[in-house]
């Protein structure tokens, strides 16, 4: 594999970059290979036997990752967006469960992708593998750009606003308050990220469980509410009541919301190569976590129509903190508590998988060659988190939050749409490709029609939203073919990023991983029956 984006693009230079940075930080001995002779037995733990992307994920991990991306700020943001373009309560708890179901056959597809095509970067590695190259860096592109630095920074405000909610209580919090503590909680998260592949696993596990008892304990108040006869609101009569009929395209809108908040259902594709077992981890976490979320999504929104009225939830800015207010009295501070720590732990996951799709775009080629390096010794893509976060504190100082919820929501559909539809591709045209997994025709098809409905009302509706979204995924192809597509750059120019790319791996002390022998000599998964031939090699 060579990287083609503006430089670093033999095997020499990546060579004697690792030679120039084994020198620095390990004398004559290769990092890349167990140390020998003087070398003391604790230093002999501490460098690996290979540097490269470990696989610590098991299946509870999995799991959590999936239910702690899905789960960030969505819930907390999105059931007043949802309500809003509805119309009613009922069709509000429509959208929400349809929106699983949606997110349940898309990760059924996802599913069959990501034991076929077992590599890291989930949507961007499939397209690329299925479309090329220039569809897989749209999307690339789109990602890096905004779509996951603004599903972080929405994250990061709402971690902020609940935060500093009782600081605040009668007034909205600062805007630079709200700004400079997002700002920390994502460099003490990308901190954290750069230290340990293990340490961010173990805040994902514990944040996850953390913010479904958040959500538990809004689901009890709710239903000791429903219990004690507090659910006229819920009565068909009155639920499904309307005041103004929604038209399509205001029903497509609310789907749009509440895809925001099951946005995340795919990101363990993102890590696959860090998964243990991925054929068999893979889809088992995906079939535990989407049905648990969205039982869960559901039973949080009948709790909090049980205990408040349309207008009260359209007039909150922070519906988990007007809820424990009505009915938690003194304990009320429970809840923006609560729901701090679970978008904290959304961070966390963001910042785990998007900084991978980086990682994996660097080593297709698509991007610069640093951002595909791992500290030597931790075994982290330093490089690639720090463009997240930096994005991230960048996006953080523009927009406004649901504008840019709708932004993300119609790229994302976007992206999943154009990848389920890969799907059906790669089965024409690989039809003897060995897939662990094989969904029925029908659930991807179905997918694929409820996407093109819901993206055409969308655009019929919101214009402008989608045409924005549109216009920042199409300004990728003239970098594409300057960056990518473009091989004879003047020397100046590989000369440069060369020289910057060293600079780069000396400051954060990083080398490209080493790829596993056994990996190349084995791999089951990518083999055309009908040739015999591995369809990586095929594309190298």
């Amino acid at each position: 594999m060579t990287f083609l984006f503006f430089g670093n693009k033999t095997r020499y230079q990546q060579i004697r970059q690792h030679k120039s940075l084994a020198a620095m930080t390990s004398g004559s001995s290769s990092m890349c290979s167990r140390p020998h002779g003087s070398v003391t037995e604790d230093k002999r733990k501490q460098i690996p036997d290979r540097v490269t992307l470990k696989k610590e994920i098991g299946l509870l991990s999995a799991c959590t990752i999936i239910i702690g991306n899905i789960i960030g700020s969505g819930i907390f943001i999105s059931p007043k967006g949802v309500l809003e373009h509805s119309g009613s309560v009922g069709l509000a708890l429509v959208v929400w469960v349809l929106g699983g179901c949606i997110a349940a056959l898309g990760s059924l597809c996802y599913a069959e992708l990501g034991v076929t095509i077992p590599k890291s970067g989930g949507d961007y590695s499939y397209v690329t593998e299925i479309f090329g190259g220039l569809m897989g860096f749209l999307l690339l592109w789109s990602a890096v750009l905004i779509m996951y630095p603004t599903t972080l920074a929405v994250i990061a405000l709402t971690f902020s606003s609940y935060v500093l909610q009782p600081v605040f209580p009668n007034c909205v919090p600062p805007y630079m308050a709200t700004r400079m503590l997002s700002a920390t909680c994502l460099l003490l998260l990308t901190w954290v990220n750069c230290s340990s592949v293990r340490m961010a696993t173990r805040i994902q596990d514990v944040f996850t469980v953390g913010k479904l008892m958040a959500l538990g304990l809004i689901i009890m108040v709710g239903m000791v509410q429903i219990f004690n006869g507090n659910y006229e609101a819920l009565t068909p009569q009155v639920a499904f009541s309307l005041d103004r009929t929604p038209s399509v395209g205001q029903i497509a809108l609310a789907f749009l919301q509440a895809s925001f908040a099951f946005s995340g259902w795919n990101f363990l594709n993102y890590v696959t190569e860090e998964v243990v077992e991925p054929r068999r981890n893979l889809p088992r976490a995906i079939y535990i976590s989407i049905p648990l979320v969205t039982f869960v999504y559901t039973l949080t929104n009948i709790a909090y129509f049980s205990s408040m009225s349309p207008e009260e939830l359209l007039s909150s800015n922070a519906v988990a903190v007007t809820f424990g207010e009505k009915l938690l009295g003194m304990f009320s501070v429970i809840m923006p508590i609560s729901v701090a720590l679970s978008t904290f732990g959304g961070i966390n996951g963001y910042l785990f998988t998007s900084s991978r799709l980086c990682f994996s775009g660097a080593r297709e080629g698509h991007l610069p060659s640093l951002l595909a390096m791992i500290h030597y010794k931790n075994c982290t893509p330093i490089p690639a988190l720090l463009v997240c976060c930096t994005a991230t504190i960048v996006i953080l100082c523009i927009g406004e939050t649901h504008n840019l919820i709708n932004y993300v929501s119609f790229i994302n559909y976007l992206s999943y749409g154009v990848t389920i539809a890969g799907l059906l591709y790669y089965r024409w045209k690989k039809p003897n490709l060995y897939r662990p997994i094989k969904v029925t025709l029908l659930v991807p098809v179905c997918y694929l029609m409820f996407w093109a409905l819901l993206l055409g009302f969308s655009l019929y509706s919101e214009p402008v939203v989608c045409g924005v979204g549109l216009v920042i995924m199409l300004t990728g192809v003239p970098v594409y073919f300057l960056g990518v597509h473009w091989k004879e750059k003047p020397k100046c120019i590989y000369s440069f990023i060369e020289r910057a790319t060293y600079v780069g791996q000396r400051l954060c002390f990083v080398v490209f991983p080493q790829i596993d022998p056994i990996e190349i000599a084995n791999p089951p998964e990518w083999t055309d029956r009908s040739s015999g031939r591995s369809s990586f090699s095929a594309n190298s």
